[in-house]
């Protein structure tokens, strides 16, 4: 086994020895070759630890792909090991490693020797090897471990806590001057545009810059900006004088002539800013956008209301991978979410992949991003500690997105002790010290409207249920006209309201739904987003209006709806198969591309003969057809078109055709109850 292992993982040989020390950064993502075991075994960490029966993994991984549903799942410590060989060190040249997520605490050691760790389970984080390095093979090894811990946020949640490298790891290697890397893992480039008008903007760069060598060094720096075509349209460039093994930052401003604006869906513009000096190189995305919150027009992008709607995106974890995934099935996400039309996307209830970040920016979907102070807080100083960290890296490594414009400091903490205000009044503090430039906001529930709690932050948003959970009484539109009436200079926004669907749940009409039942109808949950649309729609003074939850998801501790473990309050099934019925109501709703949906496709045998067509359209009038017969042309109404049908015994083709050239089709089979046959 270590013969062979040693063939597949020699393919890695860093550069140390032929690099020079102004050679370029270059990196390399450390995929396959690991070996996994579940458990602590005792000198795992050791160079010569005897791993031949572990098992041959590839990254992204995570150890509860199969238990994940289940309320026992694994939370505890697994170990990853991996080799790679080095030809020869050179002096000038360093090593680090990045991890873009482990969960949810991580200690690194290289060659027996303890290089760091890290707690949080979803920021990227980096560690220098080059004080660890060898001649010759070199074994990588990783502690992580996703038990709950007080002091690690976050310490409660309605989601499984996927425990593993479960994003990609890679190493760095660099010369003596570069760019930051141990700076909260961010690039060490920061782009910010202000002075913005139609004749130019202003972009103010701050650069963090490393000597790693023993000499005093005066560092050219040379910024340069790219529009979206790639062409070079502005540059500028400053000195850094740096000390032997110092870091600075470096700050200059660069005038952008005809700014073209970054805004929304509407027109996703993008620039790149890339910084470069002696042997290193960073790119960064720069949108040029002015945004503000108004209590009464709500989001106003570059001088505009712009209607921010839009769904909660958990995670793009996947079944048999859990959040193990790859970029790609990321990109199909945000893909999903953007044809249903949406403008916005909260990303909950921690840091996103940077993918995430990057496709939002692509898209045009303003974002809502957060930590993990979620559910349960500690009143401890290793718990506020953790708590800031994981905001200090949530900020620093997103804050060149135009897409985010919103610092989440948590969601639905359940205590009313006054220490949770104070933990949120702390956390906001260090969100406005990190970036000026965005205000906070938490999503709050369960108390009262103006508990202390939700008197924090910059903005709010309120997670509301009214129609799902008999706990919360009347309409989500009587509340909020009596928020606004009450509070009318406070910007807030609905953070999240839903209901489950099971697509094997067919009824209809529904009747009432018991959410902690094992009888979800997929009709319930799209009448409910009916229901609760109409009365949101029109309150322009919502600065946003998210839908719970994007796709359906893991959360062991549930058991309801068709299987246990699985949150089904998603538009779109756990393994993105299926778009439900509310999806396409929001589409209708949302989306400037014409659709047209027959909902209840999938209640194939109906037990009666009386029923309706029910279609979500925005394309206009439209005519039915029953088993080939064209029934009255109808007009929609608030995007619904309606029929009455008797389908005969057996099966009914049902297909309705617009006005414009669409069609959409579905067979329902008639068939009585044996009962009624038997009569």
């Amino acid at each position: 086994m270590r013969s062979s292992l040693s063939q597949l993982l020699c393919a890695l040989l860093l550069l140390f020895a032929s690099a020079s020390a102004h050679a370029a950064r270059q990196s390399t993502e450390l995929t396959a070759g690991w070996l996994f075991a579940k458990g602590d075994p005792a000198g795992a960490a050791d160079a010569g630890f005897d791993d031949s029966s572990w098992t041959r993994v590839t990254l992204p991984h995570t150890f509860n792909a199969e238990d994940g549903r289940q309320p026992d799942y694994y939370r505890g410590p697994s170990w990853y090991r991996r080799a790679f060989d080095i030809r020869s060190i050179d002096p000038a040249r360093h090593l680090f490693i990045q991890f873009d997520g482990a969960a949810t605490a991580a200690d690194v050691y290289l060659n027996g020797k303890r290089v760091g760790r890290h707690e949080g389970g979803h920021a990227r984080f980096r560690f220098d090897l080059t004080p660890y390095l060898m001649t010759g093979r070199n074994m990588l090894a990783v502690r992580v471990d996703n038990s709950p811990n007080k002091a690690i946020s976050p310490l409660g949640g309605d989601f499984t806590v996927f425990g593993g490298l479960y994003r990609p790891v890679s190493l760095i290697e660099t010369g003596d001057l570069h760019f930051e890397l141990l700076d909260h893992g961010s690039s060490a480039v920061r782009a910010v545009a202000s002075g913005i008008d139609g004749k130019s903007a202003s972009i103010d760069v701050t650069a963090k810059v490393t000597n790693e060598s023993n000499r005093r060094q005066r560092v050219p720096i040379v910024v340069r900006i790219f529009d979206a075509n790639g062409t070079e349209v502005a540059r500028g460039s400053a000195r850094a004088q740096l000390r032997p093994h110092s870091s600075r930052a470096a700050e200059g401003t660069i005038r952008l002539p005809s700014p073209h604006r970054w805004d929304g869906v509407r027109d996703p513009y993008l620039y790149r800013v890339v910084a470069a000096l002696s042997g290193d190189e960073v790119s960064v995305p720069l949108g040029i956008r002015t945004f503000r919150f108004d209590p009464d027009q709500g989001f106003i992008l570059n001088g505009r209301p712009y209607p921010l709607h839009g769904v909660d995106l958990m995670h793009s974890a996947r079944p048999g991978k859990g959040t193990a995934i790859t970029d790609a099935e990321v990109a199909e996400d945000f893909q999903i979410i953007r044809e249903m039309g949406a403008t916005g996307v909260r990303l909950v209830h921690f840091q996103h992949p940077q993918e995430a970040y990057d496709e939002a920016d692509r898209l045009g979907l303003v974002v809502w991003t957060e930590i993990g102070v979620n559910g349960l807080v500690a009143d401890t100083p290793a718990f506020r500690a953790n708590a800031a960290q994981q905001l200090r890296e949530l900020i620093a490594q997103n804050v060149n997105h135009p897409s985010v414009v919103a610092w989440g400091l948590g969601n639905e903490v359940y205590a009313t002790d006054p220490y949770v205000a104070d933990i949120l009044r702390q956390l906001n503090s260090v969100a406005h010290q990190a970036d000026s430039t965005r205000p906070t906001v938490y999503a709050h529930c369960c108390q009262a409207d103006d508990d202390p709690k939700a008197t924090v932050t910059d903005l709010i948003g309120f997670n509301r249920y009214f129609g799902w959970y008999p706990d919360q009484k009347g309409s989500i539109g009587e509340w909020a006209e009596r928020f606004h009436r009450e509070h009318p200079q406070r910007p807030f926004a609905v953070s999240e309201y839903g209901a489950g669907a099971s697509i094997l749940h067919q009824q209809d009409p529904p009747g009432e739904v018991v959410p902690a039942s094992g009888w979800h109808p997929e009709q319930y949950q799209a009448l409910y987003h009916e229901r609760n649309w109409r009365e949101l729609k029109d309150k322009p003074y919502i600065w946003g209006k998210f839908v719970w939850v994007a796709f359906d998801l893991e959360s062991a501790g549930r058991n309801e709806g068709d299987r246990r473990g699985v949150n089904d309050k998603g538009l779109v099934t756990y393994d993105r198969k299926v778009r439900k019925d509310a999806w396409y109501w929001y589409q209708a709703n949302w989306s400037d591309r014409p659709m047209l949906y027959i909902t209840g496709r999938r209640f194939t045998v109906r037990p009666e003969p009386e029923g309706e067509v029910k279609v979500y359209t925005n394309a206009g009038s439209a005519t039915l057809f029953v088993n080939g017969i064209s029934q009255p042309m109808q007009t929609p109404t608030d995007h619904v078109l309606r029929w009455p049908v008797t389908l005969r015994s057996g099966k009914n083709h049902i297909e309705v055709r617009s006005s414009g050239g669409l069609v959409d089709a579905v067979d329902w089979t008639y068939q009585p109850p044996p009962s009624l046959l038997a009569r």
